[in-house]
């Protein structure tokens, strides 16, 4: 009876073994995708938070969209420039600040991320929120939610953005409209 288990045992995990070496998309490649995918999302938070045009820009392929809601950007480099100029006029705001407080700062958190990928492409949908401390106090608030709608693809073993959609619940005219975005 022992033996036959042990048998049964090792028919089953050669089974199991010789299966997932002939299924195709095996579970490591989505979950390695998935990770790569992930991490292309927080590097994008990093590069918004610290205004760093290039590593922001570098988060999308070369003909890579930005829509932000008040028009879209074509172009890693017009995204760059994008960001560049953002970070510039942020700039010139601080040194106008009299205040005696220490610059204000936010941060962007991204979350409920879901994703399907098709080989080299994938689309993603995510909530993001942000927080800040623009007030006398510099205590963090809530002051902005929203989510993305992404197209990704893979370049040279490299996840990027093709296409990244921001509705921003703050905005009139960045709201979303229609039904659950994640499918």
């Amino acid at each position: 009876m022992r033996k036959s288990i042990v048998v049964l045992l090792g028919a089953v995990t050669l089974l199991f073994a010789t299966f997932a070496a002939k299924s195709g998309y095996a579970a490591d490649s989505y979950a390695e995708d998935r990770a790569q995918i992930e991490d292309l999302q927080a590097r994008y938070m990093f590069a918004l938070d610290f205004r760093d045009a290039d590593a922001y820009a570098s988060t999308f392929s070369e003909d890579g969209v930005l829509d932000y809601g008040a028009g879209e950007l074509r172009g890693r480099a017009a995204i760059r420039d994008f960001i560049l100029n953002g970070r510039k006029n942020a700039e010139a705001e601080a040194a106008k600040d009299t205040s005696g407080l220490r610059p204000a700062a936010g941060r962007h958190n991204i979350t409920n991320i879901v994703v399907k990928i098709d080989g080299s492409k994938a689309v993603g949908r995510a909530y993001w929120f942000h927080m800040g401390n623009n007030n006398p106090k510099r205590t963090a608030t809530l002051d902005s939610f929203g989510h993305y709608e992404d197209e990704m693809v893979k370049v040279n073993g490299k996840w990027l953005f093709s296409k990244r959609k921001i509705y921003n619940e703050q905005v009139a005219n960045w709201v979303a409209k229609g039904k659950n975005p994640a499918w």
